[in-house]
């Protein structure tokens, strides 16, 4: 028996719904960001600051690791809402998130310009904004539905 034919069954491609693919992308993005950190910790001296209760310039506190708690949860967030919200809300949240979060991910190659691990960061941070790229073109292309004759609400004047 042979897999072989010479008129394969073409693949089918379903068209994916916006939704799922911010959700898929938002899930991309989060691990992008916490992975890009844990790797990181690699880096000769990272961890031995971490012992001594230092990140990068700052020192580790209860409001440090608030506001990294905050700043991850925001994609992670954003995976649940992308699924969740009604369409319009999604699309307004997903253009606001995003937009955000891409200042905010070159920030996070800014210190690194000029060290030995410059080109790891600025590798990240261009994948994490591809990824948001997607975010940004799939929420502000999502597909409009026009209402029919038959949708449209008569006014008082059209009933009578």
């Amino acid at each position: 028996m042979t897999l072989h034919t010479k008129n394969p069954a073409k693949l089918a491609n379903p068209s994916v719904p916006v939704p799922a693919k911010l959700a898929a992308a938002w899930t991309s993005f989060v691990f992008l960001y916490a992975y890009v950190d844990i790797f990181a910790f690699y880096k000769p001296g990272v961890v031995a600051d971490i012992l001594i209760g230092r990140v990068w310039e700052f020192d580790i506190t209860p409001t440090w690791a608030i506001t990294v708690l905050i700043l991850l949860a925001i994609p992670i967030f954003m995976v649940v809402l992308s699924m969740a919200l009604p369409a319009r809300a999604n699309r307004i949240t997903n253009l606001v998130v995003a937009s955000v979060q891409v200042p905010f991910a070159a920030f996070n190659v800014v210190g690194q310009l000029g060290e030995s691990w410059m080109f790891y960061y600025l590798l990240a941070v261009a994948l994490e904004l591809i990824v948001l790229a997607f975010i940004l073109r799939s929420a502000w292309t999502w597909p409009r539905s026009f209402a029919t004759s038959l949708e449209i609400p008569m006014t008082a004047d059209e009933r009578n």
